[in-house]
């Protein structure tokens, strides 16, 4: 792997630059919309250069990790361009729309649709962290789909970053990642949303919040301009989420109007279930 190109120099991509540089001594070419976060990158050393997506003529791998709504895009860009046997892999956390945007390509064999569950709350090249991926899930969709030599170099990569892989369709990927990671961010800002417009003194906020509260809102520090197209990308399953969980919350608020202390104590003995699955 001599060459290999990352498209969106944030913290995904920015982490993956660091850990295939370092693990196969790869030559990293970036690219990004943004000449901050293109000058950023070169100056942390984790890019080698920067160029366009029309020069990737002879990349070995190209990575995009750029918001969903325009991984789509993009990889018709960069399947049109590369050579035969490269391979290019997306880490976007919706599958759907990409997978059926890219099923008649022509080189629809060198495509591996693929999710890292891995990150933070911050973004940008000053994100990038080394071993982020290490012990972490991905998510592979449609495999099968993938020339299997090909495929090869991915698993090379994942391998070697230390990470696990689970497999399903890009319809069964989306379903399952509005509840245990897009309904979190919804929660996680709709929380901080609530705090903001109740508490107006700010040092209060400060002062007061213990850690509880701080890991609960962490989500809300998430990038917006990565964010906004997960959860419209995920629309429908997102929002079917959305009703199960609001559902609960006003079950939830009728039994504290209620004063039903035996049944709030049953609910969260029921949601304590979640540390054995956790730990599982």
């Amino acid at each position: 792997m001599k060459k290999v190109a990352v498209i969106g120099l944030g913290l995904i991509g920015g982490s993956l630059a660091v850990d295939i540089k370092r693990e196969f001594d790869s030559s990293i070419v970036g690219v990004d919309t943004n000449p901050e976060n293109a000058k950023k990158a070169l100056d942390l050393g984790f890019v080698d250069s920067i160029d366009t997506i029309g020069n990737l003529t002879n990349v070995d791998v190209v990575i995009i990790a750029t918001p969903v709504d325009t991984i789509s895009t993009i990889a018709i860009k960069v399947l049109d361009v590369v050579n035969d046997d490269a391979l290019v892999f997306d880490v976007g956390s919706v599958k759907v729309e990409i997978c059926k945007t890219l099923a008649k390509h022509q080189k629809r064999k060198n495509f591996l649709a693929a999710h890292p569950i891995a990150g933070t709350e911050f973004s940008g090249p000053n994100a990038a962290i080394i071993n982020l991926f290490k012990g972490k899930v991905n998510i592979i969709c449609e495999l099968e789909k993938t020339n299997r030599q090909i495929a090869n170099k991915a698993f090379d990569i994942f391998d070697k970053l230390g990470m696990e892989y689970k497999y399903m369709s890009p319809v069964e990927h989306d379903r399952h990642i509005a509840y245990v990671s897009h309904l979190s961010h919804v929660s996680s800002i709709m929380l901080g949303k609530t705090v903001l417009g109740i508490e107006k003194s700010e040092q209060n906020i400060f002062d007061m919040a213990g850690s509880g509260f701080e890991s609960t809102v962490r989500l809300a520090k998430s990038s917006p301009n990565t964010w906004t197209p997960i959860f419209t990308q995920n629309k429908q399953n997102l929002l079917t989420a959305l009703e199960s969980y609001i559902k609960n919350l006003i079950e939830f608020k009728n039994l504290l109007k209620d004063d039903d202390a035996d049944k709030i104590h049953q609910t969260m003995s029921e949601a304590n279930h979640l540390r054995k699955v956790l730990k599982g």
